[in-house]
């Protein structure tokens, strides 16, 4: 099966050369979301909380957009720019994850624009749905 761009309605250009999401054999490959908003700029600057929920509630859209549900999500790879935000980033997190964790890892790292404190990429398994 060949890949599809899994990109919703209402999505900005990118700052770099990706689309929101890739679904190849009914896997959606969602990429690196930042707390952005349509113009690419940081929202929420300061909350972790409130840029996590910004972050989960963009991927949830790309994954609904291939047909798909949080529940579908199997792995995640967080990063966060400090460890001082992990309880808070933990917190938003297990509310889109109430059931059936997916596997994930978390590092801390430099992100594309300072003010982004979270950027998550994810993986979920919706059959050939879209």
């Amino acid at each position: 099966m060949p890949k599809q761009a899994i990109i919703p309605a209402g999505t900005t250009t990118p700052i770099a050369p990706f689309v929101p999401g890739t679904m190849a054999d009914g896997i959606v490959y969602v990429s690196g979301t930042l707390p952005f908003d349509k113009d690419n700029n940081v929202v929420h600057v300061g909350d972790a909380s409130a840029q996590t929920r910004h972050v989960l509630e963009t991927i949830q859209n790309v994954i609904r957009t291939a047909g798909g549900t949080m529940d579908d999500v199997t792995f995640n790879m967080i990063m966060i720019k400090d460890w001082a935000d992990y309880a808070k980033i933990n917190t938003v997190y297990a509310e889109f994850f109430p059931g059936t964790k997916p596997a994930r890892y978390c590092i801390q790292c430099g992100l594309v624009k300072p003010d982004a404190l979270v950027e998550i990429a994810s993986i979920a398994h919706v059959g050939n749905k879209a």
